[in-house]
């Protein structure tokens, strides 16, 4: 397993193992010991299963505030996915700055994002699934989002046209209407 550090402290793409034959090939996701090692001892929780049938269905920014904050574990199990994770915490120097990987169940590359962080995503296949670990269990008197859109971070998102949105998701506020709660 190989570990990257993103421009964004704490931020850290995964590169499992992978072993393959004639027959396929085969991956440990989530061996405890080894993601210790490599500094993620998260206690997971809770595992999602998300599935999303439209090319540009956008999922986020999502967050959960303390104490239901969530760290997670995302990977791409079908499909195809860009996903980006935002830094959400005040005191960082790098506050508000968003890391963006594409991930597909071909290269298995997982994305650790620690609480703190907002979480979004936008499918770039049809029938697009993402699994990933948390940290803690959904809590919905702790639910955020911001906006996907937000100026103040700027996202790059790779759209062609209008992204699909869930109402929650249109309507989220923008930073500068919400304090971050990290």
């Amino acid at each position: 397993m190989q570990v990257r550090q993103t421009p964004i402290d704490g931020l850290l793409m995964i590169e499992p193992a992978r072993f393959g034959d004639d027959r396929g090939w085969f991956e440990e996701t989530w061996n405890a010991q080894r993601y210790a090692a490599a500094g993620i001892g998260c206690d997971w929780v809770q595992d999602n299963h998300s599935m999303s049938s439209a090319v540009g269905t956008l999922r986020g920014l999502h967050y959960q505030k303390p104490p239901n904050a969530q760290a997670k574990l995302v990977r791409c199990t079908r499909g195809k996915i860009w996903d980006v994770a935002v830094d959400y915490r005040p005191q960082s120097p790098t506050y508000l700055k968003y890391f963006g990987i594409e991930l597909d169940p071909q290269s298995g590359t997982q994305l650790f994002i620690p609480s703190g962080f907002l979480h979004g995503f936008v499918t770039l296949e049809p029938n697009s699934e993402l699994q990933y670990k948390c940290s803690a269990p959904y809590a919905p008197e702790s639910d955020g989002a911001i906006r996907w859109n937000d100026p103040d971070i700027g996202i790059d998102w790779p759209l062609e046209g209008d992204p699909v949105l869930s109402a929650k998701d249109e309507a989220a506020p923008l930073t500068s209407d919400v304090a971050s709660p990290f």
